[in-house]
C-alpha cells in the first residue's frame, strides 16, 4: 500500500504527515496567477450559455471540467512543496532494545522462532535493515528483560529472562544515552509486559524529551492451539478441614468450545481433587469454582493444573500456584442468646467435635444473670457482655440470637458496629421473637450493618410466624457454606429433601451490594430472605433468619445418621471467622520470586483495638531455606497509617519464611507469618502472544511508528523524517507528482468523453 502511495504522490506517506505545507512561488507570481485563475474561471463559466445543440447542464458540466482543469495548473505553477526536517546522517544516535526474555524462543505456527528474526535483522552480514540504520545512524544496542543493558552485538543474548519490564527498559536506554543527540529508541519485542510498573511511567519522560519510540512487534498475535489458566483466587487463609471454593479462570484458542479438560489440584504430596472444566469459545476466560479441603495445618502452597493437550503449543502457562496458610489453632466466636431455646443445644452439638472453634456462649438466664460455656478462663465474661473493646476484639467471630436492641449500652452497640467494620470480625445475626426489627434493631449502628432491609415490626396481637421452605438461590449453590458436603450436582436435590423451618421475622428485602445465598417460600405466601450476606468495612455481615434450624436434626423425617445440621453449622461458623484478620499482618507483595529478585515485605500494625499505630517497633525475620536467619527491621512508610515495609532478596530456591512482630512501649502488639517461594518463574509464558496494541500504543504515544516483520525495512527512512536530534530543513517539490499528471489528463479526457456522449463533436 505504501508502494502505491509512493507511486502516485512521489514520497511516501509518513512524509507528508511529517512536513509543512507551502507554496514555493514568489508572492508577486502567487497573486498575477490567482487573477488569471479568476479570469479564466469567469470567462469559461460564460460557457454555461445555453446555445446551438447544447444545453444549459452540458454548457455546466464542460464549464466545471474546466475550470478544475485550471485550477490544478495554476496549482502546480504555484509550486506546491514540503518543508521536512530530517536528521543529519551519522550525527544522531538510535538505541536499539532487544527482547531478551524467555518468550522469545516462542515458535511460531509454522515453527519458527521469535529469535530468528533478530538473527536475520541485526546480524551485520545478512541484514539490510541494520545496513539502512548504520548508513544514517550511530546505532547503540541494548538486551532486556527485567533491565536493559548494553551490548555489543547480537552473541551476548542468553533470552534467559523470566520478565519483560518495558518501562524499565525504555527508562534505562533513556538515561543511557542522554547525554548524545538522540533521534529515537527502537524496541524490538513480542510486547508480553509482566512487570508491574505502569508503562505511563516511562512514556511521560520520552514525550518531555521529544524521544520517539519505534515498536518492532515480533511474534504471532494469537498462540493456537494453547490453554492457560490466567486467574487464582485463592483465600491467604483458611481453617484447617474448611471447605474452599476457588474460582479458576480458564482461557483458550484453537481448541473447540466445548472440549472437556481436567482441573487437577495438588499440594506438595497428593492430588486434592480433580475437576473437569468446559472450554469457552476462543479467546473468552471461562471461570470454574472448584471444591476442596485442606485438612492439615501450616503453610501450603497449592497448585492448580491442565495436563497438556495434545498439540498445545506452550504447556508451561497451564500451572498456577498459590500460597495459603492453614490455621490448626482455635478461632473464637462468641454466641451471645438473650433466651434459653433448642437452638443453642444443637448448635453447640453440631461443632462440639471440631478441633477448630471454640463456641464461647452467653445466654441471658433472667435479669442479670447469665449462663457461660466454653469459656477459657473463670474471669470470662464474667460481667456479662463485654464493656471494652479488648474484650470483645480478642473474639474473632460474634453471633447475636433472639436478644432486644435495648439490652446493649449505646457504647456497646456501636462497639458491635466496629467489630465488623473496624476490627474486621465476622458477624451472624439469627432470627428469633427479639432478632431484627421484632428486636428493636431498626434506627441503631448495628441495623447498618445488617444485609437485610429491616421493615416495620408486626404489629398484630400474635406478631408474625410462618413456615419456610427453604432452596439455595444460584449465587447459594456455589458458597461453601450451603454445599452441606454434597456433590455440586446434589445440593439442590438435599435441599429439597428438607423439612420446612419457621420464621417470625417478615424480611424480604436485601441491603445494595449484599448477596442471597438461602431463599425461602412461606406457607403464608410471598417469599422470604434466609440467609444472605454483606461485606461491610474490615469484615463480615450474616443474616440467618429462621429461629430453629434444629429441625433439620429433629425432624422425624431425617434419618439419624444424618449430618446435614452439624455440615450446615460447621461451615457457618467456619464462614464467619473465615478471612478475619489478626492485629498485625504480614504480606508479600510477590508470592515467587526469582533469586536475587528484591521481595518487598508489607507489614499492617494496629493494637489491641485495632487502631492503625504508627510508632511501633517492627522487624521482619526471613528463615531461608537452608535454615538461615536475617532479621530486617521495618520503616513506617508514612503513606499509610499503621504499614511498614521493608525489603529483601533471596538467595536460595525454595520457600522463605517471613515472620513479622510488632512491639510498642515495650509491650508486644503480635506477629504474623507469609511466605515466599523463589524459583525460576514461567510468568514470560502466560500471556505470550503478540500484544499490538500495546506496542502501537507506545509508539503512538511518544511520535513514533509501530512495525511487524512484514513492514520493518522502511524503518531506517522514518526514523529520518521523524526522529529527533540534530536536523536540517529540506524543501520537497511536489508540482511535478504523477497524482497532478493524471489528474489533468482525466479532467481533459473527461470532457472529450463528455461530449462524445452527449453528440456535441
Amino acid at each position: 500500500m505504501d508502494g502505491l502511495f509512493e507511486f502516485f504522490f512521489k514520497y511516501r506517506q509518513i512524509v507528508f504527515e511529517q512536513g509543512d505545507f507551502a507554496f514555493a512561488a514568489p508572492a508577486s507570481v502567487r497573486t498575477w496567477l490567482g487573477i488569471a485563475g479568476v479570469i479564466g474561471a469567469s470567462a469559461v463559466a460564460t460557457y454555461t450559455i445555453a446555445r446551438g445543440k447544447s444545453s444549459v447542464l452540458d454548457r455546466g458540466v464542460m464549464a466545471g471540467l474546466r475550470v478544475a482543469l485550471i485550477g490544478a495548473l495554476v496549482f502546480c505553477l504555484m509550486q506546491p512543496s514540503l518543508t521536512l526536517s530530517t536528521v543529519v546522517p551519522q550525527q544522531n544516535f538510535v538505541g536499539v532494545l532487544l527482547d531478551d526474555s524467555r518468550s522469545m524462543l516462542l515458535e511460531d505456527e509454522a515453527g519458527v522462532p521469535r529469535t530468528q528474526f533478530l538473527a536475520e535483522s541485526f546480524t551485520p552480514e545478512e541484514s539490510e535493515l541494520l545496513a539502512g540504520l548504520s548508513e544514517r545512524f550511530v546505532l547503540r544496542f541494548f538486551r532486556f528483560s527485567d533491565v536493559a543493558r548494553r551490548m555489543d552485538g547480537l552473541g551476548e543474548m542468553t533470552f534467559d529472562g523470566t520478565h519483560s519490564n518495558l518501562a524499565n527498559a525504555l527508562d534505562a536506554a533513556r538515561e543511557e544515552l542522554s547525554g548524545v543527540p538522540l533521534s529515537g529508541l527502537v524496541m524490538v519485542t513480542d510486547g508480553a509486559d509482566t512487570g508491574e510498573r505502569p508503562l505511563t511511567e516511562a512514556i511521560v519522560p520520552l514525550q518531555a524529551a521529544g524521544i520517539p519510540v519505534f515498536t518492532v512487534g515480533v511474534g504471532d498475535e494469537s498462540i493456537a492451539p494453547d490453554i492457560e489458566i490466567g486467574r487464582v483466587e485463592l483465600p491467604r487463609t483458611a481453617l484447617a478441614g474448611s471447605t474452599l471454593m476457588v474460582d479458576v479462570v480458564v482461557t483458550q484458542d484453537g481448541f473447540r468450545a466445548g472440549t472437556i479438560v481436567p482441573v487437577i489440584v495438588e499440594d506438595d504430596t497428593r492430588i486434592l481433587v480433580e475437576e473437569n472444566v468446559e472450554l469457552g469459545p476462543d479467546g473468552e476466560p471461562v471461570v470454574t469454582r472448584i471444591a476442596f479441603e485442606l485438612p492439615e495445618a501450616g503453610a501450603k502452597r497449592v497448585r492448580f493444573r491442565i495436563p497438556a493437550q495434545p498439540g498445545e503449543r506452550v504447556d508451561r502457562n497451564n500451572a498456577r500456584d498459590a500460597w495459603i496458610d492453614v490455621r490448626g489453632e482455635r478461632e473464637k466466636i462468641l454466641y451471645f442468646e438473650g433466651e434459653p431455646r433448642w437452638e443453642v443445644k444443637f448448635m453447640r452439638r453440631a461443632v462440639t467435635d471440631d478441633q477448630n472453634l471454640q463456641l464461647v456462649l452467653l445466654q441471658r438466664t433472667a435479669e442479670g444473670k447469665f449462663l457461660r460455656l466454653e469459656v477459657s478462663d473463670s474471669t470470662e465474661l464474667e460481667f456479662g457482655f463485654p464493656t471494652t473493646r479488648q474484650e470483645l476484639y480478642r473474639y474473632r467471630g460474634l453471633v447475636l440470637g433472639s436478644v432486644e436492641a435495648s439490652f446493649f449500652t449505646h457504647d456497646q452497640i456501636q462497639m458491635i458496629a466496629d467489630f465488623v467494620s473496624e476490627r474486621g470480625g465476622g458477624l451472624l445475626f439469627l432470627g428469633g421473637q427479639s432478632a431484627f426489627a421484632e428486636g428493636g434493631w431498626a434506627g441503631t449502628a448495628v441495623e447498618e450493618l445488617m444485609p437485610v432491609v429491616l421493615g416495620e415490626p408486626d404489629g398484630g396481637p400474635d406478631g408474625f410466624f410462618a413456615e419456610v421452605d427453604v432452596r439455595p438461590t444460584p449465587a447459594g449453590l456455589v458458597h461453601p457454606a450451603v454445599q452441606l458436603d454434597a456433590e455440586p450436582e446434589d445440593v439442590t436435590e438435599r435441599w429439597e429433601a428438607l423439612p420446612s423451618l419457621t420464621t417470625v421475622n417478615p424480611l424480604v428485602e436485601i441491603r445494595p451490594g449484599a448477596t442471597e445465598l438461602l431463599r425461602g417460600t412461606r406457607s403464608t405466601g410471598g417469599e422470604q430472605t434466609v440467609l444472605a450476606f454483606q461485606r461491610y468495612g474490615r469484615g463480615t455481615s450474616i443474616a440467618f433468619t429462621p429461629q430453629d434450624s434444629w429441625l433439620w436434626q429433629m425432624h422425624s423425617d431425617i434419618p439419624l445418621e444424618d449430618q446435614t445440621h452439624e455440615s450446615f453449622w460447621k461451615q457457618m461458623l467456619r464462614w464467619v471467622v473465615d478471612g478475619v484478620p489478626d492485629a498485625v499482618v504480614a504480606a508479600a507483595d510477590q508470592e515467587q520470586v526469582e533469586p536475587g529478585e528484591i521481595v518487598r515485605v508489607v507489614g499492617s500494625i494496629a493494637d489491641s483495638t485495632f487502631i492503625e499505630v504508627n510508632d511501633a517497633s517492627v522487624t521482619a525475620t526471613v528463615t531461608s531455606p537452608s535454615g538461615a536467619i536475617e532479621v530486617v527491621p521495618m520503616e513506617w512508610t508514612v503513606e499509610e497509617d499503621g504499614e511498614y515495609a521493608a525489603e529483601f532478596r533471596p538467595s536460595e530456591l525454595g520457600d522463605y519464611e517471613i515472620t513479622i512482630s510488632a512491639e510498642r512501649n515495650g509491650a508486644t502488639l503480635g506477629s504474623d507469618v507469609t511466605y515466599v517461594h523463589a524459583a525460576p518463574s514461567d510468568r514470560e509464558y502466560f500471556g505470550a502472544a503478540r500484544r499490538t496494541q500495546l506496542l502501537q500504543r507506545i509508539a503512538d504515544d511518544t511520535g513514533g511508528r509501530f512495525y511487524t516483520s512484514d513492514d520493518v525495512s522502511s524503518l531506517p527512512e522514518d526514523i529520518t523524517v521523524t526522529g529527533a536530534g540534530v536536523t536540517l530543513a529540506e524543501e520537497l517539490d511536489l508540482w511535478d507528482m504523477p497524482a497532478l499528471f493524471m489528474l489533468m489528463l482525466l479532467l481533459m479526457g473527461a470532457e472529450w468523453g463528455y461530449r462524445r456522449v452527449r453528440g456535441l463533436v
